[in-house]
């Protein structure tokens, strides 16, 4: 995501490369190149001049420090301005409700249902509590059944009326329903529609009548630009939503609804849709949204991900295994599960900064992981537990049976034993006594 923009905005700040200060002639070529790539990534123009004068007053009112280049002082007053440009900070959900009520609004094809789903998820799985997803689009073939499918994917149950054509009364009905049965969160998908019309507006205002959400939130499709600006505008005069919801943020997006619509609405952007699976949700955070336009990678997220499958038994194992050069491949297929929990692959290494323009034409399959979980699969429990055992004709045998080459075999083998070595000697303080000797070669 913002791969292009970040190009852009990469290539407009090299204008100020090699400048000893910052004079308004430079400011201005910069901030040329600075707005073109916002309207490139589909910001309005109006958003887009009035960032780039509001930058410009803060460069030129900025005395450059020796230890600063100009290059470098205008990349932060960038990353300050679009940080504040996208809210500032983090907004949370208003969780104080018993039972607590969310409304969700948008088009159709937004990706609303799917959403609703994995809030249910979010809420259910990180915040402790116990969601009840209600079924109010009575127009779209499917709807209903869409959310039952997901909420018996992740373990919430879906209240629907199939036979009920009226969303109002489905909305009263699941709100008792709640409240007999102990659910503290209640998430109201509503129909959508292709386009905005008088029908939809009246209908999702009459449900919010009836259920007087503590939140309501607009789902917005961010591949659709500007578009989704002026969508978002017209269902927040009518329905004053108190936050916006941006899906298929992972998509091929230019990105100019997540720099615009704070903006324009003046409601926070409090989720973003990073992938297909219910666990593809993240908070969103403006401040690692600019570290991460900007090539900065996001360091935070990434240990946040970690942490979360982070398990201290198992890594008390581990330790007590590495020390003993125990090892195995069992354990290492246990580590790869837990790097693919943590998400998309490309996305996680974006994350580390200064890797993302790195990997901006390079191709990383989701499946990465596959060939060497082949590889593992095709070994036999022995070989698992004792990969010692595993000698020439083993290595033969382990390749036909994933259909690999036996050079494939042969190189993660290796890749593992090296592994291993590093682990081992982290494991036992080996790092200490290699910065240890790298400071004694640095005396000599």
């Amino acid at each position: 995501m913002f791969e292009n923009l970040s190009d852009r905005l990469d290539r407009a700040f090299k204008l100020l490369k090699g400048q000893g200060y910052i004079t308004e002639i430079n400011v201005a070529e910069t901030l040329k190149d600075v707005r073109k790539a916002l309207l490139d990534a589909d910001v309005s123009y109006k958003v887009a001049k009035e960032f780039t004068d509001q930058v410009k007053i803060k460069a030129l009112g900025q005395n450059v420090l020796s230890a600063v280049s100009p290059g470098q002082l205008m990349v932060k007053i960038v990353h300050d301005e679009l940080a504040s440009l996208m809210g500032g900070e983090k907004v949370e959900l208003n969780l104080k409700g018993s039972p607590t009520v969310i409304l969700m609004a948008g088009l159709q094809g937004s990706g609303k249902t799917t959403f609703s789903a994995k809030l249910a998820h979010f809420l259910h799985t990180k915040r402790g509590k116990s969601p009840l997803l209600v079924a109010c689009d009575i127009y779209r073939p499917a709807a209903i059944e869409q959310l039952k499918v997901l909420g018996e994917q992740i373990g919430v149950e879906v209240y629907s009326e199939p036979d009920t054509k009226d969303p109002v009364k489905i909305a009263k009905n699941a709100l008792n329903h709640a409240r007999d049965h102990g659910f503290n969160v209640i998430i109201i998908d509503t129909a959508g529609r292709l386009a905005i019309d008088e029908q939809m507006m009246n209908e999702i205002a009459a449900v919010k009548a009836a259920a007087n959400p503590h939140e309501t939130l607009f789902v917005v499709d961010s591949m659709t630009g500007q578009d989704a600006v002026n969508t978002a505008k017209t269902f927040n005069e009518r329905l004053d939503y108190e936050g916006v919801i941006l899906t298929k943020l992972d998509g091929d997006t230019r990105g100019g609804a997540a720099l615009t619509i704070r903006a324009v609405v003046n409601k926070p952007i409090k989720f973003v849709g990073i992938g297909e699976k219910m666990d593809a949700i993240d908070i969103f955070y403006p401040e690692r949204m600019a570290d991460r336009i900007l090539g900065m990678g996001d360091i935070v997220s990434l240990v946040e991900r970690a942490q979360e499958q982070y398990d201290e038994e198992e890594a008390r194992k581990l330790q007590k295994k590495l020390a003993k050069d125990q090892f195995n491949f069992n354990d290492f297929l246990s580590q790869i599960k837990q790097i693919k929990k943590m998400g998309n692959v490309k996305d996680l290494m974006g994350m580390i900064p200064g890797m993302g323009k790195a990997l901006k034409d390079v191709d990383i399959d989701d499946n990465a992981f596959k060939g060497i979980e082949a590889i593992i699969h095709s070994m036999t429990p022995l070989e698992r537990e004792n990969p010692a055992v595993i000698n020439g004709s083993r290595r033969k045998r382990i390749a036909q049976g994933c259909g690999k080459d036996i050079q494939e075999v042969n190189r993660l083998i290796k890749q593992f034993d090296d592994t291993r070595k590093m682990m081992k000697m982290l494991s036992t303080g080996g790092a200490r006594q290699m910065a240890q000797k790298m400071k004694n070669a640095k005396r000599r």
